[in-house]
């Protein structure tokens, strides 16, 4: 006897069985995959604004694997001021932080002001899929 559910892309499954009268309980969940595009969600850098320090965060839409990850910082006039790239294996669907001194490309601090950043990431099939957020600098 059990019960099952489906809750977006999970589903758990819940059982009760009772073994030489003792009973017991057990869960089993699981995340169903589909073939969908690489998708980037949740693109934030934390603390945001910030003055000397902050990291980069996304979620993306496919279980675990390698992925080529490229920040590019620009001024609100268009003009590039910093690039980071870099590789992470993801277990899930989370990175991990990315960080960022505030300097720009030459290691000289930028300046105070809003600024828009790019996340760029590609998986191994070479999909990709980017997102554009803003950022403060104090």
């Amino acid at each position: 006897r059990g019960r099952c559910a489906v809750l977006r892309n999970l589903f758990r499954c819940c059982c009760r069985r009772s073994i030489n009268n003792n009973p017991s309980e057990s869960e089993l969940v699981f995340e169903v995959l589909s073939d969908q595009k690489l998708e980037l969600s949740h693109v934030l850098n934390y603390p945001n604004p910030f003055t000397t320090h902050t990291e980069f965060f996304f979620e993306q839409n496919q279980n675990g694997g390698m992925f080529d990850i490229l920040v590019q910082i620009y001024t609100i006039s268009g003009k590039l001021v910093k690039t980071i790239s870099t590789s992470q294996y993801m277990e899930g669907n989370r990175c991990q932080g990315i960080p960022w001194d505030g300097l720009d490309d030459y290691g000289d601090k930028i300046g105070k002001g809003v600024y828009m950043y790019k996340v760029r990431v590609r998986n191994q099939n070479n999909e990709i899929a980017e997102k554009i957020e803003k950022l403060v600098i104090l």
